[in-house]
């Protein structure tokens, strides 16, 4: 599973780093490298919850990547 994250710059200078594969998936960092971290941590939280909830039914294990876009 390869995850693309997209990384904008606001104009009160924060910057936006959103997972676009998985909706809500979205946070704000005071720099570039912050907003990558935070938004990687939330994509695998959700992930996690996902599977936890048995919403991915396949036997295999799962491989996350995660690129920029």
């Amino acid at each position: 599973m390869n995850l693309t994250i997209e990384v904008e710059q606001e104009e009160d200078g924060r910057w936006i780093a959103e997972v676009i594969d998985l909706p809500g998936v979205l946070v704000y960092g005071q720099t570039v490298e912050e907003a990558i971290t935070k938004v990687q941590a939330l994509a695998l939280r959700v992930l996690a919850d996902h599977l936890e909830q048995n919403e991915k039914t396949s036997s295999k294990l799962i491989n996350v990547s995660f690129e920029a876009a």
